[in-house]
């Protein structure tokens, strides 16, 4: 792939996604369902009355909803999957414009967040690493934090970014932050390349537990899109919370066990440090990727699982409240 993306040619091509998927959303809005929520506009239905009286012309009456059943929201989304795929084109295509090298960004932040855990911890620090090559610890922590750090600040500010398109044409908002998500899962592909040739350099061959990665993968991507949906929303309405976000992610990464092993914390303070449900997704990418090498931590696993299932959940709920008046308030 060319690094090197011409200003001229990204710009075309993102002006071709944005017209096309504004000339789909316009020809879709006069065909929108019954139930749809269209900012700025109402639903109206005409009604028979129940018990008509003989004689008489029966009442009609006119019922004015706003929003529309959960029910009928998974066929909204995939009817405009094409505007997902769009605005997930256009963001990787933004994120590298007027850049010399690219997408290979994705490349040298992981190795300079790995070059600078290495010296602090290894180097500094001298903390064990259990037998396994101290860079080799740390990418496969690097893999699933960047993830998260990224996917939560692109996904926080995605409807904030898009309060045009948002406040002009009806379509499911849920797509927003979901194609987002989609930039940082590149990365972590590109990153994963990365970890492969360090593997490869080391000697250092997965055993059968690379087969449980996938699904460490998915507790990641599910825990950070849940949160990524409640700070979306509240970012939407109170934009402190942009800088709460950021906090997060320059914080969380001395917090979390990226630089180091978190078999390192006293055992008496283990259960506690397990609150933070990233621990139990980093642990899992290295007990994966490193044969087991670092133990997987029960209670923490656990705890990661329940937090990742609870802040979907609830991440859709509020979400759904707020895209109700999200065209009012943004």
């Amino acid at each position: 792939m060319n690094a090197v993306t011409s200003d001229s040619g990204v710009s075309s091509a993102v002006a071709e996604l944005e017209q096309r998927a504004f000339g789909g959303l316009h020809r879709d809005l006069a065909g929108a369902p019954q139930d749809a929520m269209i900012p700025q506009m109402v639903v109206i239905r005409e009604t028979t009355a129940a018990h008509p009286v003989p004689g008489h012309n029966p009442v009609q009456e006119q019922i004015i909803e706003a929003g529309y059943r959960d029910s009928r929201y998974m066929p909204e989304l995939w009817r405009y999957r094409e505007l997902f795929f769009f605005l997930a084109w256009r963001d990787i295509l933004v994120r590298y414009k007027q850049t010399a090298v690219g997408i290979a960004w994705a490349l040298i932040k992981a190795m300079v967040t790995l070059l600078v855990l290495t010296v602090v911890f290894e180097r500094v620090a001298k903390l064990p690493s259990g037998g396994i090559p101290y860079p080799l610890l740390v990418f496969a922590a690097i893999l699933p934090w960047q993830f998260f750090a990224g996917a939560l600040t692109d996904c926080s500010n995605s409807l904030v970014n898009n309060v045009e398109l948002i406040s002009k044409v009806y379509f499911p908002r849920l797509i927003v932050p979901g194609s987002a998500m989609i930039v940082s899962l590149v990365d972590f592909a590109i990153s994963c390349g990365v970890l492969a040739l360090l593997l490869a350099w080391y000697g250092f061959a997965p055993d059968w537990r690379i087969l449980a990665l996938p699904l460490f993968i998915l507790l990641a991507v599910v825990l950070t899109f849940g949160a990524s949906l409640w700070f979306a929303a509240l970012t939407a309405q109170y934009r402190d919370f942009r800088f709460i976000v950021g906090l997060i992610a320059q914080l969380g990464l001395y917090i979390s066990p990226v630089g180091f092993s978190s078999s390192v914390v006293p055992q008496e303070w283990r259960m506690l440090y397990s609150m933070n449900p990233l621990v139990g997704v980093i642990d899992g990418f290295r007990w994966a990727i490193l044969r087991g090498a670092t133990e997987l931590y029960w209670p923490a696993l656990a705890f990661s699982i329940a937090v990742a299932a609870l802040l979907l959940a609830s991440g859709l709920h509020y979400f759904r409240r707020t895209e109700r008046r999200l065209a009012d308030v943004i």
